[in-house]
């Protein structure tokens, strides 16, 4: 009588296979593990991950946050890839590369991935005093040619209007920064300003000519 079961375990085997297959196909990507982000106050896309990723189907959102739920509604992958808002090749010409309407998304980068980013509304916002920090987090050790940080005139109406170049302060460039996991910008000041606004921070990546940008959405007390 011929012995069955070599051929029992490589039918159970394949479909093994085939469930892995399965499920590597739904499931979501995780986030990307080569860049970084502001993470204190959150940047949009890294807040709404923060918030909703372990959790990003309960349609709850659209009551409690819902501008993170047009951005989760817009593409997942926003989310997913927090840390992967960047464009190469920019040569420090930020306004030149980043029409009015998409600083947010940097420019529609990475084929209009980040667009939601962009959309004008009641984002969640941290809540900042008179001075504040900035965390930004570095996952590949880039380092940094600079970091600039803008905060909104009073006055600029971020449930309304996209954010453009003309609603922005300079308050900050830093130094250069070694690489490193975490890169703080302290002691920032809110100057005269009150009520909602964004902070604006470019990152000007020192392993190649790479930036980027992030908007987040803050209420100074």
């Amino acid at each position: 009588m011929p012995h069955v079961a070599p051929k029992r375990w490589a039918q159970r085997a394949l479909a093994l296979l085939a469930s892995l297959a399965v499920i590597l196909a739904i499931a979501p990507a995780g986030p990307a593990s080569a860049h970084g982000s502001v993470v204190d106050p959150a940047s949009r896309n890294y807040g709404c991950w923060l918030r909703w990723g372990s959790d990003f189907q309960n349609p709850a959102m659209q009551q409690q946050d819902p501008m993170c739920w047009q951005a989760w509604q817009d593409n997942t992958n926003a989310m997913w890839n927090w840390n992967g808002l960047y464009r190469n090749g920019v040569g420090g010409n930020h306004q030149a590369a980043i029409p009015n309407g998409q600083l947010c998304s940097g420019g529609l980068t990475e084929g209009g991935r980040y667009r939601s980013m962009d959309t004008p509304g009641a984002w969640t916002m941290a809540n900042l005093g008179s001075t504040f920090n900035i965390r930004l987090n570095d996952q590949a050790r880039h380092g940094a040619d600079y970091i600039r940080v803008y905060i909104t005139r009073q006055g600029y109406n971020a449930l309304t209007t996209p954010l453009g170049w003309n609603h922005l302060e300079l308050v900050r460039t830093t130094p250069r920064y070694a690489p490193s996991d975490v890169y703080m910008i302290d002691n920032l000041g809110k100057g005269s300003r009150t009520g909602r606004h964004v902070i604006y921070t470019i990152w000007q990546a020192s392993h190649m000519d790479q930036t980027f940008y992030f908007c987040s959405d803050v209420n100074f007390s």
